[in-house]
């Protein structure tokens, strides 16, 4: 098993969702790219942190 906190900021406003783009580790590609997080959910938060855990 491994952990990944994944950090994603503000991109912009579609019709119902927020759309974050992922902040990568510094020489990393990105794992998620692209977030689309429900308005409802995600009201005015500028940042969001998502946290993945793989299962091997």
């Amino acid at each position: 098993m491994s952990k990944k906190v994944v950090m994603f900021e503000y991109e912009k406003e579609t019709k119902n969702s927020v759309r974050y783009k992922e902040v990568p580790d510094e020489g990393t590609a990105p794992i998620v790219g692209s977030l689309y997080v429900q308005k409802w959910f995600a009201g005015s938060s500028k940042t969001i942190e998502i946290t993945i855990d793989k299962k091997d």
